[in-house]
């Protein structure tokens, strides 16, 4: 294909330039030739990073793991008789493998990358890195070696803090701040990968602000800078030689590099790393309440111009807002002069910010802006919170027939964008198994097809708010959805509670 494109092309240029010859005027090649440019030069990337690495190498270490596994390997080791020339070999190759007296045990043994960044010997790497280690070992540029001491680590970013006790002072990186890199930049990555110490790879920036659904915090530097399998935990360096990401993470069908590697930002990960090493643990603040995306729909059934921030769904008992500051319904807009542009970016700026500060969140209340004070709590201890609420909700036993009774056995009102409505009382609460503590109009049935049914409502689920406004009667609920259509809205905003009281916003057509 290639030949006869190249040959029907010569063929067209030749007949151009024999007519224009035959025309007694300026060839056409020459006039094509003419009219082509050099291109313009344009910036080229670093000519060498050989000065950069250098200084860089010795801070960047391998780190090896053993970890003691159960053998599950229950087989029996095989007979053979006595005096065979085979005897031996099965005797140490099924050492310790099942056979009477083995332990059962094996060594698995791994590799990853890390970075000085303090002379006293502190390390960091990634958690996936150390996690369930039995043994730590660095291996330094030098050849030498040290057995680390885990100080702490945080599942949610991936990070892990190491202490070594060396003899002298470490060769350490600084840490850069990685708000002020952009797409396009130069980054250089330096690591172990496949084992390989040493390794030096550069690259540019290809995105900012990456979730690749790892952890609730996702906020990753996307790198086309070649990282592999060992270079997880190893520093992702700027120009300057600091360190603005920890690579963690890849794309890749086959295992290795395709030019898409993640990294852990700095601004992510400076605090982390200095609350782990402070207390071997994290501190990050806690809001207290549940949250969801606001979607087209949501924005619109809010009179909002554009979908933004985070809308609350609930508020955590105990919790700091839990004093009515922040109310179900809200929109957070901006959270300690920092924009919430989309549901993520609260949950990440909230765990950056210190313990009991005062922080002041803009939030969209009945469709007025408005600021208010909160004093943040401590995550880890809202955690715990949240676990000790869960253990007292009643759970259904074993075995139990879980079918739902037909909604004949309530009285329904009229069906309302294809739900059958009843009041709450105690038959229903009864009938559905709904909390105590829940109040609204509950669901008897949906309506297959219907716009209700679109949005996963169930019968026995609870309308606790339209439009924000709380319901009470079925009545109530046919009231406010004509108000809605005689205000020009096209969809209904309903806050819906399940029979645990755990709430959730959906909106409903009402064409």
């Amino acid at each position: 294909m290639g030949l006869s494109i190249r040959a029907s092309f010569f063929r067209s240029v030749t007949f151009a330039a024999s007519a224009a010859l035959l025309m007694n005027s300026v060839p056409v090649l020459s006039v094509a030739h003419a009219q082509i440019k050099a291109p313009v030069p344009t910036q080229q990337g670093p000519e060498s990073v050989a000065d950069l690495a250098a200084g860089l190498l010795d801070a960047v270490v391998n780190i090896s793991t053993s970890q003691k596994v159960k053998n599950d390997d229950e087989a029996p080791m095989p007979q053979v008789p006595e005096g065979s020339p085979f005897q031996d070999f099965f005797d140490e190759f099924f050492k310790g493998k099942g056979g009477e007296g083995g332990s059962r045990q094996r060594t698995v043994d791994s590799l990853g990358s890390g970075f000085v960044i303090d002379p006293s010997g502190i390390i960091v790497t990634n958690n996936h890195v150390i996690e369930g280690a039995d043994d730590i070992e660095i291996n330094f540029a030098n050849g030498s070696k040290l057995k680390a001491k885990l100080i702490g680590t945080d599942t949610k970013t991936d990070l892990a803090v190491l202490k070594v006790e060396p003899k002298k002072p470490l060769t350490a990186v600084p840490i850069g701040d990685s708000r002020q890199m952009r797409i396009g930049d130069w980054v250089m990555a330096i690591g172990n990968p496949f084992g390989l110490g040493g390794t030096v790879t550069v690259g540019i920036i290809s995105a900012r602000g990456r979730n690749i659904n790892a952890g609730p915090y996702d906020n990753f530097i996307q790198t086309d800078a070649a990282i592999n399998k060992g270079n997880s935990g190893g520093p992702l360096f700027n120009m300057k030689g600091e360190v603005i990401g920890i690579n963690t993470a890849i794309i890749s069908p086959t295992g290795g590099s395709i030019g898409i590697g993640f990294s852990v930002p700095t601004e992510l990960a400076s605090n982390v790393i200095s609350q782990l090493r402070e207390f071997g643990e994290t501190h990050r603040g806690w809001l207290g309440v549940r949250i969801q995306p606001v979607t087209g729909d949501i924005a619109e059934s809010l009179k909002m111009d554009t979908p933004k921030g985070a809308l609350v769904a609930g508020i955590i008992k105990g919790g700091p807002v839990d004093g009515g500051e922040i109310k179900t319904g809200d929109v957070i807009l901006k959270f300690d002069g920092r924009d919430v542009v989309e549901m993520r970016d609260l949950p990440r700026v909230v765990a950056e910010s210190p313990v009991g500060k005062a922080v002041d969140v803009v939030i969209m209340r009945d469709g007025k802006e408005m600021t208010v004070k909160v004093t943040l709590g401590r995550l880890e201890d809202g955690e715990n919170l949240a676990e000790a609420e869960a253990a007292k909700t009643p759970q259904a036993d074993e075995g139990t027939d879980q079918a739902e009774p037909p909604a004949a056995e309530l009285p329904a009102s009229d069906v309302v964008l294809g739900m059958k409505l009843a009041v709450l009382d105690a038959d229903s609460r009864k009938t559905y198994g709904i909390s105590e503590d829940v109040e609204g109009v509950v669901i008897a049935e949906v309506q297959p097809q219907s716009a209700a049914a679109e949005r996963r409502i169930a019968s026995g689920d609870v309308i606790v708010e339209i439009g924000q406004e709380a319901m009470k009667t079925p009545e109530d609920v046919s009231a406010r959805i004509e108000e809605l259509k005689a205000d020009g809205r096209r969809n209904a905003l309903l806050m819906i509670a399940n029979k645990t009281g755990e709430l959730r916003f959906v909106t409903v057509r009402m064409e």
